[in-house]
């Protein structure tokens, strides 16, 4: 049988003591009162509410798992790679879908879809290969021959010119859920 045992304790400091813990809980008092009374003048001079959004931590993670998931060597098709960050993503927006912050939503799903045209670009690799099959998904000759020219700038090539071919439609076919 096990025996539980509580102790408990009084904390007796001397007078330095007391003085360093009044001034440490006095500050910590101090800061957010200000910081209440800021948020309140905020509030009061623009008549706006108080916006909920996501913390850096949550955002930091997403975006490590994202990388994760999108590694750029792993040997499956954009579809695959679409499925596998699919459920990922919509439990993500489950779970922070009360942040009213669609700009960083929105930033969101440009940083992904840029990553993803990247690693579409990578897994064509040749030149060769990025001429034929953008002009064979609709791309004008030159923007073709353009991004086959820098065929190994996969990132620098996913950002403009790529957005005119793998479109946020192709995205939606594949099944790649928005943030925003």
């Amino acid at each position: 049988m096990q025996r539980l045992q509580a102790y408990k304790f009084e904390l007796m400091p001397n007078g330095e003591q007391q003085r360093d813990m009044r001034g440490f809980s006095g500050a910590c008092r101090f800061v957010f009162n200000k910081a209440l009374a800021l948020q309140k003048a905020n509030y009061e001079s623009k008549g706006a509410e108080v916006k909920l959004k996501v913390a850096a931590k949550p955002m930091a993670t997403f975006k490590q798992r994202v990388r994760q998931l999108t590694r750029r060597s792993g040997g499956r098709s954009m579809g695959e790679v679409v499925q596998s960050l699919r459920p990922y993503m919509l439990g993500w927006t489950a779970y922070f879908g009360m942040a009213q912050t669609p700009g960083i939503w929105r930033t969101l799903d440009e940083w992904l879809r840029h990553r993803l045209r990247a690693i579409q670009l990578k897994h064509w690799k040749r030149g060769t290969t990025m001429f034929r099959e953008l002009r064979a998904m609709g791309a004008s000759f030159d923007v073709a021959r353009q991004l086959a020219a820098n065929s190994h700038r996969w990132w620098r090539n996913s950002a403009m010119l790529l957005n005119s071919v793998l479109t946020i439609a192709y995205f939606d076919r594949l099944g790649l859920p928005r943030l925003s």
